[in-house]
């Protein structure tokens, strides 16, 4: 039978503290308002006991979702090949008014406020990564950390939002010219060069930071990506002008090729890419033309595998050829990174 005890509650108000102890259960306690309520909480509470039903909450009750990140920030992503990215997007959701909520109190309605707060902040696509995340914490937290949560995965309960993040940007004429020799200026990292290899290989950015000379076979032509975003292994054909640039890179001890982060090329790129617009606006101004606003103007690093991918198929290599290079999964996926000119299919056309 469950005990009932008056204490002082806050403001001066009267509070009530249920208590139940039965043998093979954690001693259960909660404290109310009102003694009808408390009786109420401790008869549901033994119902469940009796029909073998019950389920310890106090834990989950006891802990908010700040919690569940923070642990999780220390034991699962350190573990993760992007562990930084993760890290980053745990510290915004750290920030957000859900972190503070219990576990239970995270219901459907919370996270939809939770969503509609975000998307006055970020992208669609923003929102859905961070969605990611989060709805590993909680499995992790259902899972391996035997936590309750009363309404399952509560990412569950929200709607995605609809993320185009479609992108169908190539190189320009005169663009790639203009921006190798900005970029070859730079008197920090080697980024020309990373943007000629990138052209010739279609690696992401952070296959082409973490190459090693061990990788490289220049008798095969050859370059191993033991660790992909995929999770799968790749040989990547090395073209001669890709092995040209290879070649005129001086080895540095620690046996890395470029010596960067990923986040350093970035960096470096964008530098560049400003570089290469200021000379190019100088140019027109010089020669009396009009500035074209399209030239150099929104183009990302990773639009590089884009223009290299669809370069590869411009050279008449198949699906399964190109997907080997890139290392798509899909044909789907690998659309999503190809775009051919029809101005150039007509060439081959006759």
């Amino acid at each position: 039978m469950a005990t009932f005890v008056k204490r002082p509650g806050p403001h001066g108000k009267p509070a009530w503290q249920a208590l139940i102890r039965r043998r093979g259960y954690r001693q259960q306690t909660r404290t109310f308002g009102s003694k009808s309520e408390a009786q109420s909480w401790a008869q549901d509470i033994e119902h469940e006991m009796n029909r073998g039903a019950f389920i310890d909450r106090s834990q989950s009750e006891s802990t908010t979702l700040l919690d569940l990140l923070e642990q999780y920030e220390k034991e699962v992503t350190p573990g993760k090949r992007g562990f930084t990215k993760e890290i980053s997007r745990i510290g915004v959701l750290k920030g957000q008014p859900l972190a503070q909520m219990s576990l239970p109190a995270i219901t459907g309605k919370a996270m939809s406020q939770h969503k509609e707060e975000r998307l006055k902040q970020v992208s669609p696509a923003t929102f859905n990564r961070e969605l990611n995340v989060l709805s590993h914490v909680f499995t992790v937290a259902q899972k391996e950390w035997h936590m309750h949560l009363p309404w399952g995965n509560p990412v569950a309960l929200v709607r995605r939002p609809r993320a185009d993040d479609k992108r169908e940007r190539r190189l320009l004429p005169g663009e790639e010219s203009l921006l190798l020799a900005a970029a070859d200026i730079d008197q920090g990292e080697p980024v020309g060069d990373i943007v000629r290899f990138a052209l010739e290989t279609a690696l992401r950015r952070g296959e082409i930071a973490d190459m090693r000379w061990e990788h490289v076979d220049k008798k095969a032509r050859v370059l191993l990506v033991p660790e992909t975003k995929t999770g799968t292994p790749r040989r990547v054909p090395l073209s001669s002008r890709a092995l040209t640039v290879l070649d005129g890179l001086v080895r540095r001890i620690d046996g890395r090729v470029w010596g960067v982060h990923a986040d350093s090329i970035t960096r470096a790129f964008d530098r560049a890419l400003t570089r290469a617009r200021t000379a190019y606006e100088s140019s027109c101004s010089a020669a009396g033309k009009e500035v074209d606003p399209v030239m150099l103007a929104g183009l990302r690093f990773h639009d590089l595998r884009h223009e290299a991918t669809s370069r590869l198929f411009e050279k008449g290599l198949n699906p399964m050829e190109v997907a080997t290079i890139t290392g798509h999964k899909t044909l789907q996926m690998l659309k999503r990174y190809t775009h051919l000119r029809a101005e150039d299919l007509v060439k081959r056309l006759g």
